[in-house]
């Protein structure tokens, strides 16, 4: 029931969406503008962090093209050439935009879709997810809380025990070793 309800408020947008706007369920509190509250892998617990808002051109001066394509231009890298498909090392992967931690390494498993899948993120509020209306169908965006990078898009038909798919794109990770 509990993971119904979370799809179901996945499915409706009130969940994370606030004002139309990026929000994650626990910044909705957030005390200052601009502050988020976040899991951090390296200090086991929440901290708080400023949202970073960068312009076009400061994000084509960081990012590679093929990941300003796919992380601020909301673009998919093509199935199986991903760095991160097959690799099953130990440790956290992080934005490439801003390097906040998205995904534990204990929570990936092999889709066999092409792309690196998690059945669930290191901690909801590093994430945001949206309406993605693109391709004539509706699907749930995810994107990092911090900075909005695309990420790629959750689907419910991934392992237990959340039930749920992250299908992310390799070229909006990097990976720090644990």
């Amino acid at each position: 029931m509990l993971r119904r309800t979370f799809i179901k408020t996945l499915s409706t947008g009130a969940f994370i969406s606030v004002c139309s706007g990026f929000g994650t369920a626990g910044n909705l509190f957030a005390q200052e503008a601009g502050q988020l509250k976040v899991w951090s892998a390296a200090k086991g617990t929440f901290i708080m962090t400023s949202k970073i808002n960068k312009s076009e051109q400061e994000w084509k001066e960081l990012l590679t093209p093929e990941q300003y394509d796919v992380t601020r231009g909301h673009g998919t890298e093509r199935a199986f050439t991903g760095e991160y498909d097959k690799f099953y090392e130990a440790g956290v992967y992080q934005c490439a935009c801003c390097g906040q931690d998205l995904f534990h390494s204990e929570h990936k498993f092999d889709s066999k879709t092409g792309w690196p899948s998690y059945y669930q993120p290191i901690a909801i509020e590093n994430i945001g997810i949206s309406k993605d209306r693109k391709w004539m169908m509706v699907r749930n965006e995810v994107h990092c809380s911090r900075c909005e990078g695309h990420l790629g898009h959750v689907f419910e038909d991934g392992p237990k025990p959340t039930g749920l798919r992250y299908c992310i794109n390799s070229v909006s990770l990097k990976f720090a070793k644990a």
